[in-house]
């Protein structure tokens, strides 16, 4: 049995952690590896996984591994699963993150950007989950704890105008989360959603509409936006909880969000 300490919580547990080349996904990447686990960093930039993997190592009591992949890639997916399970072992707590954020208003948004907000939001999280689905079926059938931890959004449940193809798919992630707490839990995993509200990252910066990303800075200046050591912090805590528990759902929002 492994022994952790208040220092060390997560010791002994094995991380993935999708988009982990920037904003929350790199956060918590950090914030995991800090709180004693190994940690696998999944996402596409290559050389942004492999810079944070060098950080991290430097105090980082478990191992990291950099892994770039495709997660839209039902086959590229597994692919990487494996890669995770032999040079980590088995994985006991998932990090689906990776996400996209492109608005506009809907008679004149770009159909591709829809596209890419359902591969990447909603299938990317989905081939994710399905992936590493077996190792935390294993590890909840030996008595967990195994979380599958989805980042979902405000915008699943609020309404935001311009925004509401996004919005859509947050909004699938929540039901999914939902459905999947009552099919896996009764198994020993602990499926929960985590929703933040405004936070200052990366997430629309590559948005088409020019007008969009004004809005979108507009929101954060007003609010005071969250960080995403925030959300990585909110979700720590929820992972840390005792294997009987599960933090189902959580919002995070900025006080001034309301």
């Amino acid at each position: 049995m492994t022994h952790t300490s208040p220092s060390l919580p997560l010791t002994g547990r094995v991380a993935v952690v999708t988009g982990a080349s920037s904003g929350i996904g790199a956060a918590t990447a950090r914030r995991l590896a800090d709180g004693g686990a190994s940690v696998a960093l999944l996402g596409r930039r290559e050389d942004r996984l492999e810079a944070l993997a060098r950080d991290l190592r430097r105090d980082a009591p478990g191992a990291v591994l950099p892994v770039a992949v495709d997660l839209t890639d039902a086959e590229a997916v597994p692919e990487a699963a494996r890669a995770v399970a032999a040079a980590l072992g088995t994985v006991d707590l998932v990090v689906a993150n990776a996400g996209v954020m492109l608005g506009a208003p809907f008679e004149r948004a770009r159909s591709d950007e829809w596209d890419r907000m359902i591969d990447v939001n909603l299938r990317g999280l989905l081939h994710t989950s399905r992936a590493f689905a077996d190792d935390l079926l294993a590890v909840g059938a030996r008595g967990g704890p195994a979380d599958l931890v989805h980042v979902g959004s405000v915008g699943g449940h609020a309404l935001f105008p311009d925004w509401s193809v996004y919005c859509a798919t947050k909004a699938a992630v929540a039901h999914l989360t939902r459905n999947l707490r009552a099919e896996l839990g009764p198994r020993g995993v602990r499926v929960k959603n985590i929703e933040p509200g405004v936070t200052g990252t990366e997430l629309g910066a590559d948005m088409q509409d020019l007008g969009m990303r004004e809005t979108l800075s507009r929101l954060r200046s007003g609010v005071g936006p969250l960080a995403a050591e925030d959300i990585a912090e909110a979700i720590a805590f929820a992972v840390s909880a005792p294997p009987h528990v599960n933090v189902a759902e959580m919002v995070v929002v900025p006080v001034r969000q309301g």
